[in-house]
């Protein structure tokens, strides 16, 4: 452009002509239209986002808390030491203290997640700025800048996030910064930071450091190594694909990267750095999983505890069984035991020796199989069909799912398969276990707090929790076993019996007509004490004397001794009147049978003096911030006497001395009572004993009733066994059962239980008859035998002597007094009187008597005439000499 004079004035006639001034005037108004608008929407914008950020901010969660809502609950044995976490996906978490956790861990969390976390109050600002700078760098959003703080609140607060679109990803971010903030306001940052620690998922489902600790290095956190804090830390950025376990090169990398940082950021020296970069972490860590460190399922002892509280919970709280089970699983809970995890161990390791068990280990079936059919129909089957596929195919009604090896069961399973499978038909689902044959349970109670220390609910690995527990809640026959409880402490306590009193053991039948039989014989030994009929198992004996007692009574005593599985006045689903107040309840025919803890609780009150204590598996339930939720105090009541409880005590000493317990002898001196127990048909095995210290229970069976092939002793074998090492390996200082000063003793006739008759009781043909027997005082007994007879024999006649047989031909002989009523055959037949003792000496009769007192006169007569004469002829003698005398003086004197 030319900026000559025309030019210029041509110029400024453009500018100032009325089209280029209306031009410039609309332009202007347009411009201001615009900006205004700009601004209109800028300060409307402004306001919505204000308007919007406040919203989410008062949509915030309100009363927040850090702390990990979940966490495992902890099971503690006797001595306090924790022995078993209960967890499920979501409180697989123990929670620690700040001053539990070392300063090394903190700071290599805090190297490699949050830098400034001592400098910033919640959100990293900076922090914020170098991620997104970052990001816009290279074109991604991989960096984060969330501050522990923020990640604590994502976790416990928004449960992880995972929100499923952007708008509520900001919104959740908006506020996690908001709350972020206001809790480092309220909350110290060492509380910030071991709530975070507490909370964060470590891999392998495990949550929080002690947890994960534990399950990698298996040691608490307080004790880990440098190195094996950067190993933790280093997993928290991926669970999944930096555990040490799977992915342990992927962790290493990560794990020099948080030591290099803790180097930089003064955490830790140059010397420690070098070590912990060189630590072979991983060969420790693969070597402790290894050894076993799983997540094994629960024992026998913890399914029955699990059990307990959370029927406890529901009964004295009030939950819903759901409500019960998310505490014990989630609470946080502190569980106090009764278990003794030394005795435990001791136990395990017997009953689960196959060399302890003569028997041949059998496998049973536990047998599932959903089938889809071809016409969209389902079936599902169980061993229970098995058992009647093969019944029909073998023509065996006896047919039972036990097999003699793993191979045979499941040739039999896939055979069954096979025939019911069709074409067209899918498995859907199948599952075989199997379990060991015969099986086994035990349960071990200190008798004088009533608190469980063992538990064995069967024999063989354990494959499920809260799986089939045969110690507390598999009901058995429990056989002889009940004659003590049902019978013979009843009848005692009352007054009734004494351990002398005498039943005759011959053939004898139930009420019903069925015959009673002895196990332990096939004869009957006749007149029998109690205390002989408790030493051998004496079946009729048992019987007799509840029918005596009346079967009521030992209902309602065993109901005392806290048996819940007895049955009176039920019908049964096929319309049948059922009830255990009858004549078999002697014997422990009962309906359902009793479990092995209820047992042995009530053999505990015995051991206890007559104290029956309730067995408990726990004491006390606290929640994590120690409050008291449950409390089992010791309920005691008193059941029999003290004397009783001395007096059955001592007749079962003798069953492991000399009766049927002898394989149940122990190897030292410690005193022991015990009571066996076989059912019908050999199909359940019981041991019942205790010593000062300990009450145990053993049963032995198949868990479908089969019988065993002959009479086993190994359960005894087991009890004892498991006894002598609980002695030495505690040291338990041997002792004699406490004394009782209201205990008498008398000499007695075991054939009637009453005062021994001397010189005839002690000169039975067969044996003495004669015991020291013990009585509880007020009960010795005060009449003399009735069960012998002495009688006099003439030797010239081998006939009943009569008064004339001279003493020179008498002798007598002992016999026993047939009970009345009595017509059968027993062992105490060849010894019975069985003489008419009225037909008496027929040679020294009174005629006899007469003749020979005749004759004896006729012999002192003749006796006193010659004796007279003899006296005469004497007085003769005597006159001569007289006048000789005489003669011979004279003549001296001359």
């Amino acid at each position: 452009m030319n900026y000559n004079e025309p030019s210029i004035k041509k110029k400024r006639e453009e500018l100032s002509s009325p089209k280029k001034r209306r031009r410039t005037t609309a332009s202007a108004v347009a411009f201001r239209v615009i900006l205004f608008l700009i601004c209109a929407i800028c300060v409307s914008g402004a306001g919505l986002a204000y308007g919007s950020f406040k919203g989410i901010i008062a949509s915030a969660p309100k009363n927040v808390s850090l702390s990990p809502k979940y966490s495992s609950t902890i099971i503690y044995d006797d001595n306090n030491k924790a022995v078993q976490p209960l967890h499920d996906y979501s409180s697989n978490r123990i929670k620690v203290k700040s001053e539990e956790l070392p300063d090394n861990l903190k700071n290599a969390f805090i190297a490699i997640e949050d830098e400034r976390f001592y400098e910033h109050d919640g959100v990293d600002f900076k922090g914020i700025l170098r991620a997104l700078w970052t990001d816009l760098r290279n074109g991604s959003t991989s960096q984060g800048a969330s501050t522990l703080t923020q990640q604590l609140i994502k976790n416990n607060v928004f449960e992880a996030g995972g929100e499923s679109n952007i708008i509520a990803k900001i919104k959740r971010k908006i506020q996690e910064q908001y709350l972020a903030i206001n809790a480092e306001k309220t909350k110290p940052k060492e509380e910030i930071l071991t709530d975070y620690l507490n909370t964060i998922n470590l891999g392998k489902g495990n949550l929080g450091v002690e947890t994960a600790s534990k399950y990698y290095f298996g040691k608490s956190a307080k004790n880990l190594t440098l190195s094996e804090c950067a190993v933790l830390a280093g997993i928290t950025k991926n669970p999944t694909y930096l555990n040490p376990v799977d992915y342990p090169e992927a962790n290493d990398a990560r794990r020099k990267l948080i030591l290099k940082k803790m180097y930089q950021l003064n955490y830790i020296s140059a010397k420690e750095y070098q070590q912990a970069s060189e630590d072979n972490v991983y060969a420790k860590i693969k070597s402790h999983i290894a050894k076993g460190n799983k997540n094994s399922v629960y024992s026998y002892f913890t399914d029955a505890l699990i059990t307990q509280i959370v029927a406890d919970f529901q009964e004295q709280k009030g939950y819903t069984q759901s409500q019960a089970y998310q505490l014990v699983y989630r609470g946080g809970l502190k569980i106090y035991s009764t278990q003794n995890t030394k005795l435990q161990k001791i136990a395990d390791s017997v009953i689960n020796n196959p060399d302890n068990y003569p028997v041949a280990t059998k496998f049973s079936l536990e047998y599932k199989l959903q089938v889809t059919h071809a016409d969209s129909s389902s079936s599902t089957y169980t061993e229970i069909n098995v058992a009647s596929y093969f019944r029909k195919k073998k023509k065996d009604p006896t047919y039972k799912t036990i097999y003699n090896s793993k191979k045979e069961m499941k040739a039999a399973v896939k055979a069954f398969r096979k025939s019911v499978m069709k074409k067209g038909d899918k498995k859907k689902a199948e599952s075989i276990h199997y379990s060991m044959e015969p099986q086994l349970s035990y349960s071990l109670i200190d008798q004088k707090t009533g608190q469980v220390k063992v538990l064995v609910g069967g024999r063989g690995q354990k494959q499920d929790d809260l799986a089939l527990n045969r110690a507390t809640s598999v009901k058995r026959q429990p056989g002889s076993t009940f004659k003590i409880l049902s019978t013979y402490a009843p009848a005692i306590d009352t007054g009734s019996m004494t351990l002398a009193t005498v039943f005759d053991d011959a053939p004898y039948q139930y009420e019903n007509g069925q015959k009673v039989t002895n196990y332990v014989s096939t004869s009957y030994k006749g007149l029998t004490t109690v205390r002989d009929a408790i030493i051998d198992s004496n079946n009729i004996v048992a019987v007799k004397a509840l029918t005596d007692l009346t079967p009521q009574v030992g209902f309602d005593f065993l109901q005392k001794l806290g048996f819940t599985t007895l049955v009176n006045n039920r019908v049964s689903t096929n319309g049948t009147y059922e009830s255990d107040v009858n004549q078999s309840l002697a014997l422990g025919g009962i309906t359902d049978g009793v479990t092995n803890v209820e047992l042995t609780a009530a053999y505990a009150a015995i051991a206890n003096q007559g104290t029956y204590n309730t067995p408990v598996l726990y004491t006390t339930v606290k929640d994590s911030n120690g409050n008291v939720l449950l409390s089992n105090k010791k309920k005691s009541r008193k059941v029999i006497k003290k004397s009783t409880a001395w007096l059955l005590t001592n007749a079962m000493e003798d069953v492991v001395k000399k009766g049927t317990g002898r394989a149940a002898q122990l190897d030292s001196d410690m005193a022991v009572a015990a009571k066996t127990g076989t059912t019908s048909n050999n199909y359940d095995y019981w041991f019942c004993g205790y010593t000062p210290y300990y009450t145990a229970s053993v049963w032995t069976g198949y868990d479908y009733n089969t019988s065993f092939d002959n009479d086993e002793d190994y359960h005894k074998v087991i009890w004892k066994k498991i006894m002598d090492r609980i002695i030495s390996e505690k040291k338990q200082k041997v002792k004699s059962f406490p004394s009782n000063k209201n205990i008498k003793k008398a000499e007695i006739c075991i054939k009637s239980g009453k005062k021994a008759l001397p010189n005839v009781c002690s000169k039975d043909p067969e044996k003495s008859m004669v015991r020291t027997e013990y009585f509880a005082s007020g009960t010795v007994p005060k009449d003399s035998c009735d069960a012998h007879i002495a009688v006099t024999f003439c030797l010239k006649s081998h006939l009943v002597a009569q008064k004339f047989c001279p003493d020179k031909f008498r002798y007598t002989k002992i016999f026993r007094v047939r009970p009345k009523h009595s017509s059968h055959k027993t062992d105490d037949e060849p010894y019975f009187l069985n003489i008419d003792i009225n037909n008496k000496c027929n040679i020294h009769t009174e005629e006899w008597h007469q003749k020979k007192l005749e004759k004896k006169k006729k012999k002192q007569e003749e006796k006193l005439k010659k004796q007279q004469k003899q006296q005469q002829s004497g007085n003769d003698t005597t006159d001569t000499s007289i006048n000789n005398i005489e003669k011979q003086i004279k003549k001296l004197l001359n």
